[in-house]
């Protein structure tokens, strides 16, 4: 029988079940989607449901305490030194109006990775692939993208921003199916976020489904006046993006 690393703890056990925390060993995969996890995933990367027993913020999933992984510190590392190296150089890149749907642009200056936290991880990373998606950097979009995907799956909390960034990623990487299960999933929550028929219409516009598109554009529109006066900050983040889309919506709306 064959010594494994525990999927949950890391610790090299044998058999179906890990003999210091009882995981499953084997490669973890979501309930909802069947999507293969990466190691302590809190959240599915395809399509953005909570992982049953993931390990908590405080160290625990299930009532039981889990030890700190030496592998994960080494991963936490590595991460900030590809991070410290990659933003050094980086200076503020302003948006493409021909793109709206890139979100924030990149900030200057490297960023204090002693105060940086998962999300502003998240964010760094994914604010620097949408440049490159603008600048035509396709080999920057596909280096970073699995990385970017890796500090979504391991933030303690997602909200619909964060569902949004990540679909925005996997669009870029051509995975329209995991975009397509993130924008749903925004929607399934709160059904008349503007996100998810954004989304939604990014999906119709890769893939040219014409009548899709037009669907997406119409949920907008009937939600529009409504949520753009909400105080959400993801819609203060992402206004002109969402007046262009608006645009766009009702300029398309009124020729057909």
């Amino acid at each position: 029988m064959t010594t494994e690393s525990c999927p949950s703890c890391g610790a090299r056990s044998q058999g179906k079940f890990c003999s210091e925390c009882g995981a499953p060993m084997g490669a973890p995969t979501c309930p909802s989607c069947g999507v293969k996890l990466g190691r302590g995933a809190r959240f599915c990367t395809s399509c953005g449901k909570a992982v049953p027993g993931a390990t908590t913020a405080g160290g625990t999933s299930g009532g039981r305490r889990f030890p700190v992984l030496p592998v994960a510190v080494a991963g936490v590392a590595v991460l900030a030194l590809v991070l410290a190296l990659l933003f050094r150089s980086q200076s503020p890149q302003p948006p493409i109006p021909s793109v709206p749907l890139t979100g924030s642009s990149v900030g200057g200056g490297p960023p204090d990775l002693s105060q940086m936290t998962p999300r502003q991880q998240f964010d760094r990373l994914y604010n620097r692939i949408m440049t490159a998606a603008e600048q035509g950097d396709t080999a920057t979009v596909a280096s970073f993208s699995p990385m970017a995907l890796q500090a979504y799956g391991n933030l303690e909390v997602v909200d619909a921003d964060a569902r949004y960034h990540a679909a925005m990623l996997q669009l870029h990487s051509g995975d329209l199916e995991a975009a397509q299960q993130l924008a749903d999933s925004i929607l399934s929550e709160q059904p008349d976020h503007l996100f998810g028929f954004v989304l939604r219409a990014a999906v119709a516009r890769f893939t040219g489904d014409s009548e899709k598109l037009a669907k997406a554009r119409a949920g907008f529109l009937a939600v529009w006046e409504n949520q753009i006066g909400n105080p959400r900050p993801e819609y203060e983040d992402h206004r002109p993006m969402l007046d262009e889309f608006a645009r766009t919506a009702q300029a398309e709306g009124s020729s057909r």
